[in-house]
């Protein structure tokens, strides 16, 4: 028997949060994972945060500014650089690099 699960990118539903494409791959009570795709000089929606879980975004490409409003503040992140959420923290991502920014996500314990 085989305990691993593939899911491949053309079945991962996709919507748009504003101009960013979101793609979520895996949801369990334990762990969400997902993608997010923002083309140059867009930017992606205002996440309110997640009442329980931390995040982790992970910058595989490009080059984005990750806004928190509670502390008015950027965090910027190019690619290999990763930034940790706190549970009820809102975010959103501004591309600010010339090349299309691709980052992953996840939320622990659930979102």
């Amino acid at each position: 028997m085989q305990s691993g699960k593939i899911v491949h990118l053309k079945d991962t539903p996709a919507r748009m949060d504003e101009d960013e494409l979101v793609r979520q791959y895996f949801s369990t009570e334990k762990i969400t994972f997902g993608m997010s795709i923002l083309q140059p000089g867009k930017i992606g929606g205002l996440d309110p945060g997640h009442a329980e879980a931390d995040e982790v975004f992970f910058c595989v490409q490009g080059h984005v500014l990750c806004y928190f409003p509670e502390d008015d503040y950027y965090y910027e992140l190019e690619k290999g650089d990763a930034l940790l959420i706190p549970p009820k923290t809102g975010h959103k991502l501004f591309n600010v690099g010339d090349e299309v920014a691709i980052i992953t996500w996840s939320c622990a314990p659930h979102p």
